[in-house]
């Protein structure tokens, strides 16, 4: 009797709307399968961008490290994990959705936070990382105890990242750079607002006949994550990687008012000493 109820309870956590979370949107009003029908299209935004960025990337990632692949590769998974989530509301789905978010988080604490900003003891990187892979690991375990918690959790890392930007920018006076930054904080800035809005005023949009914000959130914080990450590798590049002199360039071209943000290293030939 035990075996069968223990079945019964892993079958439940796959089952459609197993998870306490309902966003706004309607559901099944386009389909019969897809809960969220808008909310589970909008993730695959994330299939579109992620490439593009791995790509772009791709110059300076071979030149810092090809580890840093991994936070587009995981964006694939978050948005595919998003997709089932909304498709489904099934309790595993939040969870594989928030528990990528997490890791993706996790890699980019690992590989790009500043070396002068370590704790003081901490020497080197390869340290660091092994402690946040830690402190990752116990945080997706701990996930699992309130679960309705997690998304306000990851949001307060996104708070921390913006304020340790905020120390980064301090000293620089590029104004390519600081537009970059300030794109970066208004993607991030409107993407938020529609995640807060559809969560806890659902009830005025359903009025305008509009539930359709946390979709519209998919959208804004993968471009804003777009250009986040490529704010972020810029400054690492300065730091760790100065001699290949990095600048900033858009794709698909720099006349478009609108595109995708990149690094271009004008020297890829580390600087040797002269004797």
């Amino acid at each position: 009797m035990e075996g069968i109820n223990s079945s019964e309870n892993m079958a439940g956590v796959f089952s459609y709307e197993s998870s306490d979370i309902d966003w706004c949107e309607d559901n099944y009003k386009y389909s019969e399968h897809v809960v969220e029908y808008f909310n589970t299209m909008s993730s695959f935004m994330f299939f579109i961008i992620s490439p593009i960025m791995l790509y772009l990337l791709h110059p300076y990632a071979k030149e810092r490290s090809l580890a840093i692949h991994m936070v587009w590769v995981m964006m694939i998974f978050v948005g595919l994990f998003s997709a089932y989530f909304h498709m489904t509301l099934s309790f595993v789905g939040q969870m594989l959705d928030e528990l990528s978010i997490l890791w993706v988080l996790a890699l980019g604490y690992a590989m790009w936070f500043p070396r002068k900003l370590f704790p003081s003891f901490i020497k080197n990187r390869t340290t660091f990382t092994r402690l946040v892979l830690v402190i990752t690991a116990i945080a997706s375990v701990s996930s699992f105890v309130k679960p309705t918690a997690n998304a306000y959790a990851l949001n307060c890392f996104g708070l921390h990242l913006l304020y340790t930007l905020a120390l980064e920018m301090k000293c620089c006076n590029d104004q390519k750079v600081l537009q970059l930054a300030k794109m970066s904080v208004v993607l991030w800035v409107l993407a938020i607002s529609c995640w807060i809005s559809d969560r806890f005023g659902c009830s005025f949009w359903q009025k305008l006949d509009f539930c359709y914000l946390h979709g519209i959130w998919h959208i804004l914080i993968v471009i804003a994550v777009a250009y986040g990450t490529t704010l972020i590798a810029y400054l690492d590049a300065n730091s760790e990687i100065p001699y290949s002199l990095p600048a900033l360039q858009y794709w698909p071209s720099e006349k478009w008012a609108v595109g995708f943000p990149h690094l271009v290293l004008k020297n890829t030939t580390k600087t040797k000493k002269q004797c």
